[in-house]
């Protein structure tokens, strides 16, 4: 079984818990050798949100770098890694990566996943957006990124916080290609029936 080398960046957005889960989550995949770069306003928002310290998510990765860094291995095209996602990913962090704006190591490294043809993953966490977040938005989509704000659909009825957030991470798993054991699955309404929304002829 080949090695798979993800970057994991938590930046300062509000959703910690999303970049917490990830980590756990790539913590089970034997394979998988996760890379972990941390901003500062992300550790801060970790602590706000969980009251958990940078320490706790390092202590789930098998490599942690500074985010000054910029010398890193993370920072070169020649480091083979297959991935990066960035979860949270705040508004801030995204605009610098569209712009190639490598004031740090995380944006550094983004940048570097998309030049060279990696899949690059954002959980972009705002909301309301404006136009500028929008255009932002689609100049990386078409740059090669993959957008995948953790927005949850309720049609599995989930029960804990932790089941929506566990549908968008099991998403993200899924885009890595990277297996999830015993996520669930939509297979249709129970017995196969047809969902009825009350409009009959739409």
């Amino acid at each position: 079984m080949s090695t798979v080398n993800v970057i994991v960046g938590v930046s300062g957005a509000s959703g910690s818990i999303y970049g917490i889960r990830l980590l756990e989550r790539l913590r089970d995949v034997p394979n998988a050798v996760v890379h972990l770069v941390m901003t500062r306003s992300g550790e801060r928002t970790l602590f706000l949100e969980t009251g958990k310290r940078s320490a706790d998510l390092k202590a789930m990765a098998a490599y942690t770098y500074p985010v000054e860094d910029i010398g890193s291995r993370l920072a070169s095209g020649s480091f083979r890694s297959e991935a990066m996602v960035v979860a949270p990913c705040s508004v801030h962090t995204m605009s610098a990566i569209a712009c190639g704006i490598s004031s740090n190591l995380l944006v550094r490294a983004a940048d570097v996943i998309l030049k060279e043809r990696r899949k690059l993953i954002l959980m972009v966490r705002e909301t309301p957006l404006h136009l500028g977040h929008l255009r932002t938005m689609t100049q990386l989509a078409e740059m090669g990124a993959i957008i995948a704000p953790p927005i949850p659909g309720f049609y599995t009825q989930p029960e804990t916080v932790m089941d929506i957030v566990d549908q968008s991470v099991n998403r993200v798993m899924d885009l890595l290609g990277l297996p999830v054991l015993g996520a669930p699955r939509w297979d249709g309404p129970a017995g196969g029936e047809r969902m009825s929304s009350g409009i009959e002829n739409e």
